[in-house]
């Protein structure tokens, strides 16, 4: 076998090992067992949101070892073509297999990605929030770039987009915008995004052409399902109503059914602009407890926040990326230093690179380039 492929079926069998330890392959055929039996209980949808809660982990877990089955009989099988097609001096079939050895490295370190995400919420529906810094209108239109950028990134996976409420910059842009992102991880892959973006440029709005840096933050928390329970205390928030805007002409909106809900102890503010008063205040409420939430998720891992902040100032003290347009082309990730050139992909919504590297660092402290030169 060449070196280029055993080079190839090692960084697969590496990616293979790192699915197996967050699955926990030895327990896993146990941990179905027992899944097994209590599906079969009879009393089970008695109580229709565990049953719920219980199929859906037992199909996580189905479909975690049905991917380790799949990756390691490919593994082997195309091995064993190689190997015989070395041995009866066939090019063909060897070329074939070597391409799906490549393929299947793809295949398999995407999945690596994948068993990344087993936090408590990483398999939630996600909030996220974008606030433009100071900066005036550039700020605004950077902030309008990253709200196009995570839609984007969203679309190509899958996932549902709604927004939940916007405010227009003065000249151009947004000053803020909130989206409701759902799907399967979806939290699990935008978590590593919150923070400070920064921005740097010739601006489009600057008539001497000068070059101009503008930061812009962006807050993501998970949709807090029924299985999490945040308890918040009527007496703690203050709930305001106002007038969402509508769409003009006879389909003016002319009542106050926007919610606006401020939790005291805190100072979080919470708002939805959808039609129904009533449907806001859920919603509103539903953000509230989601961003309670990441609070607590926040305090469990404050060792690892202290670390991302006592990286220096920036902005507003928790830059975390940088996207440089001019003079040269670069986007890099503070934390991990994955960097690409490919400015345009990103803003487009290529960012698995960028949220890989922040996952794999997160698991172990080190990148996985580090923690694979250790092995």
């Amino acid at each position: 076998m060449r070196a280029e492929i055993q080079n190839i079926v090692t960084e697969i069998e590496k990616s293979l090992e790192l699915v197996r330890q967050r699955m926990d392959i030895e327990t896993a055929p146990y941990r179905l067992e027992e899944f097994n039996a209590r599906a079969e209980d009879p009393d089970l949808w008695n109580d229709p949101d565990n049953a719920q809660k219980l199929m859906r982990e037992r199909q996580v877990l189905v479909d975690a070892m049905a991917v380790e089955k799949n990756l390691t009989q490919a593994l082997a099988d195309n091995i064993e073509l190689i190997e015989l097609g070395e041995m009866e001096d066939d090019a063909d079939v060897v070329a074939e297999a070597e391409q799906a050895l490549r393929d299947l490295k793809e295949t398999a370190a995407a999945k690596e990605l994948e068993a990344l995400l087993n936090g408590e919420a990483d398999g939630n529906d996600t909030f996220l929030e974008i606030n433009a810094g100071a900066g005036g209108t550039e700020s605004c239109d950077w902030a309008s770039m990253l709200a196009r950028m995570y839609v984007r990134w969203a679309e190509k996976k899958g996932y549902k987009v709604e927004l939940q409420s916007e405010s227009a910059g003065d000249e151009a842009g947004i000053k803020s915008a909130a989206y409701k992102i759902s799907g399967p991880n979806a939290y699990g892959w935008l978590k590593s995004e919150s923070g400070v973006h920064r921005l740097v440029r010739i601006s489009p709005f600057d008539s001497a052409a000068k070059r101009h840096t503008s930061f812009t933050s962006v807050w993501v928390y998970p949709v807090v399902d029924d299985n999490i329970d945040i308890e918040v205390n009527p007496a703690d928030i203050r709930i305001d109503t106002y007038r969402s805007s509508g769409a003009g002409g006879q389909h003016v909106n002319t009542t106050d059914s926007a919610v606006r809900i401020t939790h005291n102890p805190t100072g979080i503010v919470v708002t939805s602009s959808e039609k129904s008063q009533h449907q806001n205040r859920d919603i509103a409420m539903k953000a509230l407890k989601s961003r309670l939430y990441q609070m607590e998720l926040d305090r469990r891992n404050a060792a690892i926040n202290e670390a991302h902040e006592n990286k220096g100032d920036a902005g507003w003290g928790n830059q975390i990326r940088s996207y440089v347009l001019q003079p040269y082309q670069m986007v890099k990730d503070l934390r991990t230093s994955f960097e690409t050139s490919d400015t345009k992909g990103v803003l487009d919504g290529d960012l698995d690179g960028l949220m890989g590297a922040t996952l794999a660092m997160n698991v172990s402290g080190k990148s996985r380039a580090e923690a694979n030169a250790e092995d």
